[in-house]
């Protein structure tokens, strides 16, 4: 390797030769990194990008912070174990606690934690198992839309199709039912009613006798939808679920890998409904940057025998002692505050710009976790009236961000969905930046398309 050899084109075609045909973000962002800080990343040829995508929302506090630096640095250099299997050290029991003590109140003292191997989908996985084993049973009800990971049985309750369908015999026993989209609602309904509409039908599903639907061992849910195209559930429908798993006993989980930690505008995403679920999944931000995945789980599931679940990296030392200075700070009041009043500001902004433009169908999401669905306005309508999502347009609004030098990712049907999924650290004036690239490549593009 030499100097002529350090552009962005020699890398990527470095890695088309040595990597596999899976890899997808590369086809989107052609560049090979050097640096980053904070919101900002460099490319290896001195270019400077807005980050919105932050490892799909892993890194909470954006890149390189000096903090969760020290915090590493301070372990590297103290002589500490770093690869401690599921053996507890000061590190790990500091980061339990600290994990336990931004769970809300009622949970406080009545759980348990399982350390999973690095990545989210292993946590999914152990809480399939978990449930099952403590249960008796042996179905899953998931929802359309959701997206819980792309090992076998997490893929088994995504609803995306296009992974798994040609992959032959996933986890049996799933069931899906319809999850509340106001604006591509399953019912042809929208708003309160096609919630309501949802509601009664859980409900309706499991407790109807012929419904041909048996008692599962968990419902598994996202409180806001991430890869599925940024939809938050409704509380209503939250609590309706709430309600009936705890009639029925069954186990509860929900899938915060994505939208928990802050990310919301609160610690964790289905706070906002009031609920209190038996599971709670974790991943992405709570290993500082670092891959880390858990299982929060009500003791009263606590059936396991020793090495029912294992995984050789579940004592990633790194990860706890970055991911505790995470949730400390995530967790402070004043933080998640400025979560949603940036946030705030994101989708005020959107709106408008949704008022000025045709190719904008809809603007949703929470906190710092926005998407925004584009349509093709000439296109055929759906059930409720609305040109369908375009993917097509999406792709063309992603690529031209990137050539300004902003790096925002897509989701939702057919890849419609823009995505926000910056730093909850991100600054005003980036926000400004961010705004003023993407408000300027979508008048364009509609402009084109006019």
């Amino acid at each position: 390797m030499n100097e002529k050899n350090l552009t962005n084109e020699w890398f990527i075609g470095r890695q088309n030769d040595f990597e596999s045909s899976a890899r997808s973000y590369p086809r989107k962002f052609p560049f090979a990194l050097k640096s980053a800080k904070g919101s900002w990343i460099e490319d290896v040829e001195g270019n400077r990008y807005l980050d919105f995508l932050c490892g799909a929302g892993t890194l909470a506090l954006g890149h390189n912070d000096d903090e969760v630096n020290k915090a590493m640095i301070d372990l590297l250099t103290s002589g500490a174990p770093l690869h401690t299997l599921d053996l507890t050290t000061p590190v790990k029991d500091k980061y339990v606690e600290t994990i336990f003590s931004i769970l809300p109140e009622e949970m406080q003292g009545n759980v348990k934690i399982q350390f999973c191997s690095p990545s989210g989908t292993d946590a999914v996985d152990a809480a399939i198992k978990l449930c099952k084993t403590a249960t008796g049973r042996g179905t899953v009800i998931a929802f359309s839309g959701g997206y819980h990971g792309m090992g076998h049985g997490a893929m088994a309750l995504t609803g995306n199709l296009n992974a798994k369908s040609k992959v032959q015999n996933l986890m049996p026993g799933v069931q899906f039912m319809p999850y509340p989209n106001s604006y591509r609602c399953p019912f042809g309904l929208g708003g309160d009613a096609g919630t309501d509409a949802a509601c009664a039908y859980f409900e309706r599903a499991l407790k109807d006798p012929e419904s041909g639907i048996s008692r599962p061992a968990a419902v598994i849910i996202e409180p806001i939808q991430g890869e599925g195209g940024v939809v938050p559930a409704p509380a209503k429908f939250l609590q309706t679920i709430r309600r009936v798993t705890k009639e029925l006993d069954i186990p509860m989980i929900v899938d915060e890998i994505q939208c928990g930690i802050g990310r919301s505008g609160n610690v964790f995403a289905f706070e906002e409904s009031g609920i209190i679920p038996d599971v709670i999944l974790m991943s992405k931000a709570i290993g500082g940057s670092q891959p880390m995945s858990v299982v929060v789980y009500n003791k009263a599931l606590d059936k396991w025998t020793a090495g029912a679940h294992a995984g050789t990296f579940r004592g990633n030392q790194l990860a706890m002692a970055a991911g505790t200075v995470v949730l400390n700070r995530i967790s402070k009041p004043e933080f998640l505050a400025e979560v949603r009043r940036k946030g705030e500001k994101i989708r005020t902004a959107l709106d408008k710009l949704k008022t000025e433009v045709s190719i904008i169908g809809d603007v949703r999401g929470r906190g710092l976790m926005q998407g925004i669905e584009f349509i093709d306005p000439k296109g055929e309508k759906d059930i409720m009236g609305h040109p369908e999502p375009s993917g097509t347009i999406a792709a063309d609004v992603q690529r031209r961000c990137f050539e300004h030098k902003l790096v925002m990712e897509k989701g939702g049907r057919n890849g419609s969905v823009m995505r926000c999924l910056c730093a909850l650290t991100v600054t005003d004036e980036e926000i400004d930046t961010m705004l003023s690239i993407f408000s300027s490549v979508v008048k364009e593009i509609d402009s084109e398309l006019r």
